[in-house]
């Protein structure tokens, strides 16, 4: 009962806390990503402006599972106040997924390019970011009916990530 107590005191205190000064951030982050896909989404920063974020989780548009990784940039900076910044990102990846057709249907693979662009809210009191993102994808498929056909897609989600 007493390291109960304890626990939950520290646990009252840290967040205040991290509240009062600005937190330093890791140079990693795992969160949860809502849209195409939903899942678990990473993300590691090489720089203060340059990332490489990745994904993988359910298409439930598309319909499987879908994977994809990004290198992103930070160009600019669409405003940055004492306890947040918002900057925008862009960048080239590429999105592996394997359509699931149902009971019916022949399951397939694809693999395709991605350009993603998207905005940040980038907490400075606290190691977390929330995104939205919207992704082209070019990819080709494999298997299935269209086999060696090329298509469009896209994906878009939002999310948050803590930082480690």
């Amino acid at each position: 009962m007493r390291l109960a107590a304890i626990a939950l005191a520290a646990l009252v205190a840290v967040p205040s806390a991290a509240a009062a000064d600005s937190v330093e951030k890791g140079a990693f982050g795992v969160g949860l990503v809502l849209g195409e896909p939903t899942g678990i989404t990473a993300k590691l920063y090489l720089d203060d402006d340059t990332a490489v974020q990745a994904a993988v989780g359910s298409a439930f548009i598309g319909g499987g599972l879908q994977a994809h990784a990004d290198f992103v940039w930070h160009p600019w900076l669409l405003e940055e106040r004492d306890s947040f910044a918002l900057p925008v990102y862009v960048g080239p990846g590429v999105r592996l997924i394997q359509y699931d057709q149902g009971d019916g249907g022949d399951d397939y693979f694809a693999i395709g390019v991605r350009g993603v662009g998207g905005i940040l809210f980038d907490f400075k009191e606290v190691p977390i970011d929330a995104f939205a993102e919207i992704a082209g994808v070019l990819e080709t498929q494999f298997g299935g009916e269209d086999a060696d056909a090329i298509g469009v897609a896209l994906n878009a989600g939002v999310g948050a990530r803590y930082y480690f």
